[in-house]
């Protein structure tokens, strides 16, 4: 028997990176010519694997961008993490609480989520249950990487809780036959957008811990997988 399995999300959910990467990606368009707002930014980024956002923005300009403008992105967003990243607030009293058993899940390579975890010491709250699309291959919104994390904690999907803070990750979650938690706090400015594709919003980590709880309460008894 299982409690049932919590899937995070990483980038906006369990650390504050977006907010740092949508700044890097805004200041590196501009200089290619193409002007967005602080939040068109954020909103251009968030939840998309880089190659995607990069193929819009390629055709937003009408031409590709230079060789070496990822490799400068990723380059300039570990250089400002260093500097400036901080977990979620609240998230990190929430994982020391949380009773059942959890895992991160994320669209970034494998190496970002440990370095971003690592800045912000959430890392050792998830040794051994961090999984990543490219490893995967399967990115959101296709259902394969929270499926992927499931049977390989052995919990079946109909127990497993996903917490997203993006419209392909609600999408991802839905998808897997999952139910979404969509952190939407007030800056974001995305709660009607979450919630329209399925996801209980709530816009504090103070919120998510009770949410949770009913939803263990709630939950039949859980079989594992293995």
């Amino acid at each position: 028997m299982t409690k049932g399995l919590v899937i995070f999300d990483c980038d906006g959910v369990l650390v504050d990176s977006e907010i740092l990467s949508a700044r890097v990606m805004r200041e590196m368009a501009a200089g290619e010519g193409y002007v967005l707002s602080a939040e068109r930014a954020l909103a251009f980024i968030r939840g998309r694997k880089v190659a995607e956002w990069v193929g819009q923005l390629e055709v937003l300009l009408g031409r590709a961008l230079p060789a070496g403008f990822v490799p400068e992105f990723r380059d300039r967003c570990a250089e400002l993490f260093t500097a400036e990243l901080r977990p979620v607030p609240q998230v990190r009293q929430v994982l020391e609480g949380l009773a059942q058993p959890f895992c991160t899940a994320s669209s970034a390579p494998r190496e970002k989520i440990l370095s971003t975890l690592g800045l912000t010491g959430l890392l050792p709250h998830f040794r051994g249950r961090v999984y990543s699309a490219y490893e995967v291959g399967a990115w959101k919104p296709d259902p394969g990487l929270f499926l992927h994390a499931a049977a390989d904690l052995g919990v079946l999907p109909e127990h497993c809780t996903v917490v997203e803070d993006s419209v392909v990750g609600v999408r991802a979650g839905v998808a897997a036959g999952m139910p979404v938690f969509g952190y939407a706090p007030p800056r974001n400015g995305t709660a009607a957008e979450l919630a329209a594709e399925g996801a209980v919003t709530f816009g504090s980590m103070r919120e998510l811990p009770s949410l949770l709880e009913e939803r263990a309460a709630a939950m039949p008894s859980a079989r594992a997988l293995r």
